[in-house]
């Protein structure tokens, strides 16, 4: 394997953390600059965190503008808000399509910063290595522009806020975007304080050097004296994998352990072959295997096939694929806890491979087996999806028997095309967490998932946490048919995805799931067989039996009205056949107070409070207070303000020029449901077995641009439900 450079025993070494002091059993959260630093803590629970994925997408389910240029408001003609959150938060990854909407506006807690790219002067003749600004607030590698990535301008730089935070783009031409955001439960620990940002926060060298090192070895030289104070070990060995047979080759016994690199090499004119055997990971003798999915996939790529002779078929952090003049290299870096045994194999259909080398290097677990998650690769092959469904890549609820599992989605490997057709990138990413309804993480395109823009041009890129490494521009460039395979990758590590219950992640297929394409798709994820996240409680407005149980008041509430509406699933129709019907619900609004009791888990870390809504009431904000449930007279304490920005009326506005005009074409969609989120602090719930919550409406009144008339402001309830955070039960 290639050798790390002398930076290694010491930059390199120091993300392996010791064990971090845990807050009442909890186990802390890295957040900032500390979840790279800490990148062996992948496996970690992250309990009392939630991560939101916003963007511009079109509302109605279709693709118009490509997904661009749909704003939540207008606050003036270079004001546009596509993002808007109350805190405390930190923003992690933004994605733009090249440099249209700067300058963007960074409202961090009420400070406006200018956040640009050097081609915003003259957007009309762009040239190459292009950089944002200020620049040493994004430096590279953790902020990228469109020559590097083949098309988007990325930033992975943590952008904290106490309060608030609002995205608002100056200029929306092309104004695509999406943004991936954490919120936290207050009381839970976290590595260090949420300090609101600036345009003069920099980077941590450490962090940028990390990240630079993508491609090589992450961990210190196995003799040096930063492994043997891991207790890091090596195996290593090599055999022949013979057609149709399963090669096991490394059993372990002895855990509690935790992989920390595995690595093959085989022949440089076998490479292809070997991308095509499987490999196979079962964790504590579990009835199925963890990872089983073929092997180029695992390792971020659709195959093995280098069409232009490159060094790095993929330069990933968590994964690479590097060849020299006779071998092909792969390494895998996730952190991967086993408390028992650990069975790994290799399984061909094909042609036979030999010489496999194979190393494994681990380091003792220490800690808590609850306090951690299995490594996952779950592959599904789809070779004809279904018209007018998004394709599921992972539903945890089926997985290894079902059941509830809690752990966090860290991202995908995926072929979107075995024919070089790239017109199938007009897909949107939707993912789903913990019963949601609405999808938590509502994309615009799958090149945009895969750090690209506009088709990535038809060229292949890596970066260290996303990449298109195979596939021809076109057909009728394709060199053979392994040249026509078209893959990217998205990996999570600081923007990870963490769930308590279950994760259903889907993938549109083209622009309104019209797709033939043969998809093959790799889930990445940690999870447990136990639930993190306990659901305790249902209030259901309009439910005269339900509204009684749970004590609700709401005297200027008004009376329970009928709302026939959907979702945010994708289209109504393809192909002049309804796909996700119209569905009745009950619910109430309000312009004042409203209260209810909701039972609760007394070993909580805090309560996720979800709603059903109506969400045709734009701008739906209301403190929140809590109380004894048993108190007569309630001590209300305040919980903070729960906050929805926007409607299912949005404003479009996408100028045919680069430097056309502010639009403000209003369009309303018909998908009227939404589930909404609110995080209660654990020192409001914890060792109580029910709350009594007091949510005050506050108008917002912000018209859709300047000088559009308002529309009725009120607050929706349809349904209340309360999830406790707690600590997984599970012993292996």
């Amino acid at each position: 394997m290639k050798a790390c450079s002398l930076l290694r025993a010491l930059s390199l070494a120091a993300p392996l953390s010791t064990t971090l002091p845990a807050v009442a059993d909890l186990p802390v959260v890295p957040v900032g600059y500390d979840a790279y630093r800490q990148w062996d803590r992948w496996p970690q629970q992250h309990i009392g965190v939630r991560a939101y994925l916003s963007s511009t997408y079109d509302r109605t389910g279709g693709n118009e503008g490509a997904d661009a240029s749909h704003f939540l408001y207008q606050s003036a003609d270079d004001f546009n808000v596509a993002l808007d959150v109350n805190g405390p938060g930190i923003l992690y990854f933004v994605r733009y399509n090249h440099w249209h909407g700067s300058p963007w506006h960074y409202m961090v807690d009420g400070h406006d910063y200018l956040v640009q790219e050097t081609r915003t002067a003259d957007p009309l003749h762009p040239a190459a290595n292009s950089i944002f600004l200020p620049e040493k607030a994004f430096p590279s590698p953790l902020a990228l522009t469109w020559s590097a990535t083949k098309g988007a301008d990325l930033s992975w730089v943590p952008v904290p806020f106490a309060d608030s935070f609002q995205m608002a783009y100056s200029r929306t031409h092309y104004g695509t975007g999406y943004y991936i955001y954490d919120r936290f439960v207050g009381g839970i620990p976290l590595s260090e304080r949420i300090r609101s940002w600036t345009t003069n926060t920099v980077p941590p060298d450490d962090v940028l050097k990390l990240i630079a090192h993508s491609g090589e070895d992450l961990l210190p030289a196995t003799n040096s004296r930063a492994a043997i104070k891991l207790k890091l070990e090596e195996q290593n060995g090599s055999f022949e994998l013979s057609t149709n047979q399963a090669a096991g080759f490394l059993n372990f016994t002895n855990g509690p352990e935790m992989i920390r690199a595995l690595e093959f090499s085989v022949p440089r004119d076998q490479a292809i072959e070997f991308g095509h055997a499987r490999l196979r990971v079962t964790w504590d003798d579990r009835s199925a295997p963890s990872i089983d999915t073929p092997v180029a996939l695992f390792f971020g790529t659709g195959t093995l096939y280098n069409r232009d002779g490159r060094e790095y078929l993929v330069k990933a952090f968590p994964v690479h694929v590097r060849f020299d003049d006779k071998e092909v290299h792969l390494a895998c870096y996730f952190p991967m806890p086993f408390f028992h045994t650990a069975r790994f194999e290799l399984v061909t259909t094909n042609e036979p491979v030999f010489p496999v080398h194979w190393s494994v290097r681990s380091t003792p677990c220490e800690e808590p087996a609850n306090h951690l998650a299995y490594f996952h690769a779950t592959y599904r092959d789809m070779p004809q999806p279904e018209p007018g469904r998004d394709l599921l890549l992972l539903d945890t609820r089926e997985t290894e028997g079902g059941g509830d599992w809690s752990g966090q989605f860290i991202g995908t490997s995926f072929i979107f095309s075995d024919r070089a057709n790239l017109t199938t990138l007009e897909g949107d990413p939707r993912f789903f967490f913990d019963d949601s309804q609405t999808p938590q993480a509502q994309g615009t395109g799958t090149e945009e998932w895969g750090g690209g823009g506009d088709y990535w041009g038809g060229q292949t890129m890596t970066l260290p946490f996303a990449g298109h490494p195979t596939g021809a521009r076109k057909v009728s460039e394709a060199k053979n048919d392994e040249d026509k395979i078209e893959s990217a990758y998205r990996f999570l590590l600081a923007d990870l995805m963490p769930f308590g219950r279950n994760a259903v992640i889907r993938l549109e297929h083209g622009g309104e799931d019209q797709s033939t394409e043969h998809y093959q798709t790799v889930a990445f994820w940690y999870g447990l067989p136990a639930a993190s996240l306990v659901k305790t409680d249902e209030l259901k407005i309009g439910d005269t039996n339900s509204e009684a149980v749970h004590q609700y008041h709401s005297p200027q509430a008004s009376a329970p009205y009928e709302i026939v509406s959907r979702y945010e699933w994708g289209v109504d129709k393809l192909g002049g056949k309804e796909v996700f019907p119209a569905e009745s619900d009950w619910g109430r609004k309000t312009s004042g107070t409203s209260e209810f009791t909701l039972q609760l888990a007394p070993d909580n870390f805090g309560v996720l409070l979800r709603r059903k809504l109506d969400y045709q009431f734009p701008n739906q904000r209301a403190e929140v207070f809590v109380s004894d449930a048993d108190r007569k007279s309630p001590r209300w304490r305040p919980a903070g303000v729960w906050y929805l920005a926007g409607g299912n009326t949005c404003v479009y506005s996408n100028p045919k020029g680069e430097l056309g005009a502010t639009e403000h074409r209003v369009e309303t969609s018909n998908r009227r449901f939404r589930d909404d989120e609110f995080l209660i602090s654990r020192r409001l719930t914890e060792g109580r077995s029910a709350i009594r919550v007091k949510v005050q409406f506050q108008p917002v009144e912000q018209p859709l641009f300047p000088g559009q008339p308002l529309t009725e402001l009120a607050w929706s309830e349809i349904k209340y439900s309360a999830y406790c955070f707690k600590m997984p039960a599970f012993q292996p």
